[in-house]
């Protein structure tokens, strides 16, 4: 399997909370740092509450691609 984000190899992936691809660990560290991180997790938190399972992220940032 391989990174959404950044096409490498990879045995495991998480999802992002900026967008729905699946992503690897070094890509999810990266979202981590970002500044926008804990709103995008928030508002993502916010819409499984609401009960919206196909919410699809505030949109990857342009420094993240």
């Amino acid at each position: 399997m391989k990174c959404d984000r950044c096409k490498l190899k990879t045995n495991s992936t998480t999802m992002s909370y900026f967008n729905a691809q699946m992503i690897c660990w070094d890509c999810e560290d990266k979202e981590i740092a970002h500044p926008k991180y804990a709103e995008a997790k928030a508002i993502e938190n916010e819409e499984v509450r609401k009960g919206n399972y196909n919410y699809q992220g505030i949109g990857l940032p342009e420094d993240l691609k």
